[in-house]
């Protein structure tokens, strides 16, 4: 038994849920959005009394695995179209900043170019001073986003320059020792 799988998803007021039955696929509409997502013909969803229940029709250890992702999949999209997903990267380095054009970021990273990154769909990027904030439903998608804006410059370990999540410890490394200095 799955403890994830076992608890029911409550659904708040002002988000309505549909259950497509041929297609195994679920549909949450919120205020912020919809968003779908096809569960696996293994797990039975059901829609009562305010609550959505996830169950296995016969339990294999793939649909036992498929039940607990399938439940924290949908609560994190009735979570996403309630009050969305945010999350920020900092830039930390001379020279290492970002500007907003239209739904798009400039990022200047002590590279020969600045790096142009686009918003997809569903994604807002906004920046203040050295902040890049991104937002969206989809809490997937977002920290995708904030993952790859990360990698065009990951902190490195001896001066702690690039971009990094706000509130992320960087390990630092000590650099070289002075040659010249024997004990």
């Amino acid at each position: 038994m799955s403890k994830i799988g076992k608890k029911p998803i409550e659904i708040p007021t002002g988000i309505t849920v549909s259950f497509d039955e041929k297609k195994n696929g679920i549909s949450v509409k919120g205020s912020k959005g919809e968003l779908y997502f096809e569960v696996d013909f293994n797990v039975q969803v059901e829609i009562r009394d305010n609550q959505i229940i996830l169950s296995v029709k016969k339990e294999t250890k793939k649909s036992l695995a498929l039940w607990g992702l399938s439940r924290a999949l949908i609560a994190n999209m009735v979570l996403g179209v309630e009050k969305g997903y945010e999350k920020q990267l900092e830039l930390h380095g001379v020279g290492h900043k970002a500007t907003q054009t239209g739904k798009n970021i400039t990022l200047n990273l002590g590279f020969s170019h600045p790096v142009v990154f686009e918003a997809p769909e569903g994604i807002e990027l906004k920046v203040e001073k050295n902040v890049i904030t991104i937002s969206g439903i989809d809490k997937q998608l977002v920290g995708q986003i904030a993952a790859d804006i990360r990698s065009k410059k990951k902190p490195e370990p001896y001066k702690g320059k690039g971009i990094r999540y706000v509130g992320e410890q960087v390990r630092r490394k000590v650099g070289k020792k002075v040659a010249g200095t024997t004990e």
